[in-house]
Order: structure tokens, then sequence, then C-alpha cells
């Protein structure tokens, strides 16, 4: 059996699939707060690269993350603008908005088909946990919490 934190709780829960610069990825569908249209945020400055701004959303201010940037990807447009989104996460009290090229299906994950992450050298915020294969390639699955770095934001309140 793999080494994956939580592998029962990542297969028992359906997961969102999106694309960025081609790749597929996934975030549990229970910390999805909504799918929104792309909008143009407001910058914020002295913010992090891969912070684009943030945008009102019914009343509540939301930093909305450039999905490209996060996981290392050229600044490149989309390959179809209009299908762009921002995936609007919920974790606690915090709503924070990534940018993907498109959002895809919904995955119910097999417990035999999730596997450890390869090693990648370098990142100490690597928000991949685990991989699982996938329409003849492969999706990772991302922790939503290193993905929006909430893990250092929560500690930096406390």
């Amino acid at each position: 059996m793999s080494s994956v934190p939580n592998i029962e709780k990542i297969a028992r829960e359906p997961w969102l699939s999106f694309q960025l610069d081609g790749q597929h990825y996934a975030v549990l569908l229970s910390q999805v707060s909504e799918v929104i249209r792309d909008c143009t945020p407001t910058p914020v400055p002295g913010a992090a690269a891969d912070l684009l701004g943030i945008c009102h959303l019914r009343g509540n201010i939301v930093p909305v993350m450039d999905g490209r940037g996060r996981l290392g990807f050229s600044q490149a447009a989309a390959a179809d603008p209009a299908s762009v989104r921002i995936v609007v996460f919920a974790h606690d009290a915090h709503r924070v908005g990534l940018r993907v090229d498109a959002v895809g299906d919904l995955l119910q994950p097999k417990l035999g088909a999730i596997e450890p992450p390869p090693a990648r050298s370098g990142r100490v915020d690597d928000p991949v946990q685990a991989v699982m294969g996938w329409q003849g390639g492969f999706v990772a699955l991302l922790d939503v919490v290193r993905l929006c770095r909430l893990n250092q934001e929560l500690q930096d309140v406390a």
C-alpha cells in the first residue's frame, strides 16, 4: 500500500479537477466554495508574485492567486480564454481564489490508484499530496491549505 497521508479520506470524497498549462490537478470538492468567471483582481502592492490581487465577492474581499505562477508554470495565456475560471476555496473562515485555465470533471479516486507524488527537490511548500492515474495520464491531487499557503498565515495570526 502507498504511503499517502489520509489516503482513506482522499478515496472517500469527490474531487474537482482543473487544468493549468495542459496539466490536470484536483482539489477536494468539500473545500471548494464556488467557481466563478474570471475577473480582473485589484493589484496589491508588495504582494507575493503569484498573488494576482483581490476581488469583491458578495461583500467579501477574496485574494486571488495565479494558479500557473503558484505551480511554477509560465505566465502564458490559457489556450481558451473563455474557459478561464477562478476556483474559490474555503478553509475555516478563509476564502482564497485560484485562477485556472479550465475546470474539469468531478473525480472519485479509487484507493488502489492513488500513489505518493514523485520527489521534487527544492519545493518546501509543494501542494501535491498524491497522484492518480487518469485518462491515460495522471492528475495531481492538491492540498488546499498548502496550495493557498494558509498554514503560514494561520501560524502568523496565532
